[in-house]
């Protein structure tokens, strides 16, 4: 049977534990981990649902897993609940950012199966349990401190840590961020090519004014001609204006001359 080098704990969590001479020792239930050097040392499995009585076994145990069972070598070390709840654990602990805000809690690992070092935490916002959360991957770099219950990171929110499993919903959420941002790319770069075009169409308003306003004609002596013709027009039709004029005021004297 292969045996995988890397495993991770949900993959290890409710399967069935079978020995060596094919007993069946129940489910595993809970990991037997060292959180100051993050690694786990081993886990729990419970035999009978009616007895406290719990089951350990060390990681150097494990001979290999299918879908449906773990198998290991030797014999397991016997505890009960109320000693095993005092063992140290990072499952379910709390997560705050830099800030001292809470973010969500662990949720899973990923160990190493030879030695048991963690190789990173996976975190959720909300239950574990409920189907289809979100889980992001939290390096053992980014954890400045660690208190039982609660861990400490050097992030402000999830969104700065790389997604391992997405929901529908945080599909969709991404989703929108990014269509959100490609809409505003487009209306950025829609605005510049509309002021770039009336930038132009201005420059070339302008320069049509100024070539209109300061355009010398091509004939520079026409005007003077219609100047000079506007003249000799004006100076006979006073000429006409003047000899109707006396012409009329001869008519009106001989008329009002009593003598003739």
């Amino acid at each position: 049977m292969a045996i995988p080098t890397k495993l991770l704990l949900s993959d290890l969590l409710k399967h069935n534990v079978r020995c060596e001479n094919g007993i069946d020792h129940g489910p595993v239930i809970s990991p037997w981990m060292h959180p100051p050097v993050h690694r786990i040392l081993g886990w729990v499995s419970r035999p009978s649902n009616l007895r406290l009585q719990r089951e350990v076994w060390r990681l150097d145990q494990f001979k290999g897993i299918n879908q449906q069972e773990v198998y290991v070598k030797g014999l397991c070390a016997l505890s009960d609940e109320q000693t095993l709840e005092r063992f140290p654990t990072l499952m379910n602990a709390n997560i705050f950012n830099r800030s001292g805000q809470k973010l969500g809690l662990i949720a899973d690992f990923l160990f190493d199966l030879k030695k048991g070092n963690i190789q990173y935490y996976l975190v959720s916002r909300s239950n574990p349990l409920i189907p289809g959360t979100s889980r992001w991957r939290l390096p053992i770099s980014k954890i400045n401190d660690k208190q039982p219950g609660s861990i400490s990171c050097d992030i402000d929110t999830f969104e700065d840590l790389p997604i391992h499993k997405a929901s529908i919903k945080e599909e969709f959420l991404s989703k929108s961020r990014k269509w959100k941002s490609q809409f505003q790319d487009l209306t950025y770069n829609a605005s510049d090519k509309l002021e770039g075009w009336i930038d132009d169409q201005i420059s070339e308003s302008d320069n049509e004014f100024v070539n209109t306003s300061y355009e010398i004609p091509k004939d520079s002596d026409s005007y003077d001609d219609w100047i000079d013709n506007l003249d000799i027009d004006c100076s006979e039709e006073f000429n006409r204006m003047n000899k109707r004029k006396k012409k009329t005021s001869s008519i009106n004297e001989r008329d009002l001359d009593p003598w003739i």
